[in-house]
C-alpha cells in the first residue's frame, strides 16, 4: 500500500452519529419514536448492523443499514435522553471502526498491520502469522471457545516477534508516519462533541496501544481529555527497545472492561495538561452505552459493566 501522504481528516459534513447525540439537548418530544437515528455513520455509505434502530418510518429512508428491532430502538434512545449526558459513555473499536476500512482504493492498515520493525526477517514472519490465523479469525464454523485460544496463541507469536526483532520506539514512528490509514469522516467533530459535555470515551483495541497513540498524535495533532486507550500495552527500556507487553493479552475475541487497568488516557501521552475528568468507577457509573464496532468480539467490549440501555452499531 502507498504512504499516505496528507489525507484528509475532517469531512465537511457532521457525522450522524453527532446528530444522535445531539438529540440529548433537544426538546423532548411526545412521541419518542420521533427521534430518529440517521442512516449513515461515518463513512459515506456504510451498512450499518444496530441491535436496536429506527423507528419503522425511518428504516425506509436508511437503504444502506440493516434494523434488527425498530421500536427497542426507540424506547433505548428516549431513556437514554431522559437519563440525561451524565450517564452516557461511548466504548468504540479502533482498527475498521474509528479508522477507515478502505483507503485510497485499498484495504486500510490496521494499528498491528502498519508496524515494520525494521527487520525484514520478522516482518515476514509475522506476515506469515497473519496468513495462517486470519483465516481461522473470520472462519464461521469454528466454533468460538476454539478460536479465541487460537487468537491468544496468534497474540502471543506475534508479540513475541516484536521484542525478539528488536523493535524501537522510532519504529513506530516512522511506521505510523508512513501508514495508509486514517480517521473516518466525522470522527474529529465526535470526539470534540463528546469532550466538551465531558462524555468518556473508551477507545477498546486488540491492536497496540502505543501505537494508537502515535495516530493520534501524527493524524489529529492534538489529544482528547476524555478519551482512554484500552489496548496490547508495550514496555519500552531506557534505549526505546521493546522488552515485554503490560498485563493480559486483548484479542479480538476477548475485549471486555476487566482490562480497563490496562487503559492509559492519551492525554497523558500526549502532554495534555488538563488531566482526566473520569476516573473508572465514574465510568462504571455510566449505564447508558453506544458502542461502535466492526466485528462479532466487538460486543464483548461492555462485558462487566451493568449498563442500562446500549445501542450497538456495526460497521460492516
Amino acid at each position: 500500500m502507498r504512504p499516505m501522504m496528507s489525507p484528509p481528516l475532517l469531512s465537511p459534513f457532521p457525522c450522524p452519529l453527532l446528530r444522535f447525540l445531539c438529540l440529548y439537548h433537544a426538546p423532548r418530544r411526545r412521541n419518542p419514536t420521533a427521534a430518529r437515528l440517521p442512516p449513515h455513520t461515518f463513512r459515506r455509505r456504510p451498512l450499518l448492523l444496530l441491535s436496536a434502530a429506527m423507528s419503522s418510518s425511518a428504516s425506509t429512508t436508511a437503504p444502506d443499514s440493516v434494523v434488527a428491532d425498530p421500536s427497542a430502538l426507540a424506547r433505548k434512545v428516549a431513556a437514554i435522553r431522559a437519563a440525561g449526558l451524565a450517564k452516557l459513555q461511548v466504548i468504540a473499536d479502533f482498527d475498521g471502526t474509528l479508522t477507515r476500512y478502505w483507503y485510497d482504493g485499498a484495504r486500510g492498515q490496521s494499528s498491528h498491520g502498519l508496524l515494520r520493525q525494521g527487520n525484514e526477517e520478522y516482518d515476514a514472519k509475522r506476515v506469515a502469522l497473519y496468513e495462517h490465523y486470519h483465516p481461522i479469525e473470520i472462519c464461521p464454523d469454528i466454533p468460538l471457545p476454539e478460536k479465541a485460544k487460537l487468537m491468544e496463541e496468534w497474540w502471543e507469536k506475534t508479540h513475541g516477534l516484536l521484542i525478539e526483532g528488536g523493535l524501537t520506539y522510532e519504529d513506530i514512528k516512522k511506521s505510523v508516519s508512513d501508514a495508509a490509514i486514517a480517521f473516518r469522516d466525522g470522527v474529529v467533530e465526535l470526539f470534540e462533541y463528546l469532550e466538551e459535555r465531558d462524555i468518556p470515551v473508551l477507545v477498546f483495541s486488540a491492536g497496540l496501544a502505543d501505537i494508537i497513540e502515535e495516530v493520534f498524535r501524527q493524524k489529529l495533532h492534538r489529544s482528547f481529555k476524555n478519551i482512554k486507550v484500552v489496548s496490547n500495552r508495550m514496555v519500552f527500556n531506557e534505549e526505546g527497545r521493546l522488552v515485554a507487553f503490560k498485563g493480559k493479552t486483548i484479542h479480538v475475541l476477548n475485549k471486555n472492561e476487566h482490562a480497563l487497568d490496562m487503559a492509559a488516557p492519551v492525554h497523558d501521552n500526549l502532554g495534555d495538561p488538563n488531566g482526566s475528568i473520569d476516573d473508572y468507577s465514574l465510568v462504571k457509573k455510566r449505564t447508558n452505552v453506544l458502542l461502535l464496532g466492526d466485528h462479532i468480539g466487538d460486543l464483548g467490549m461492555s462485558d462487566g459493566l451493568n449498563y442500562e440501555n446500549r445501542i450497538a452499531v456495526g460497521f460492516l
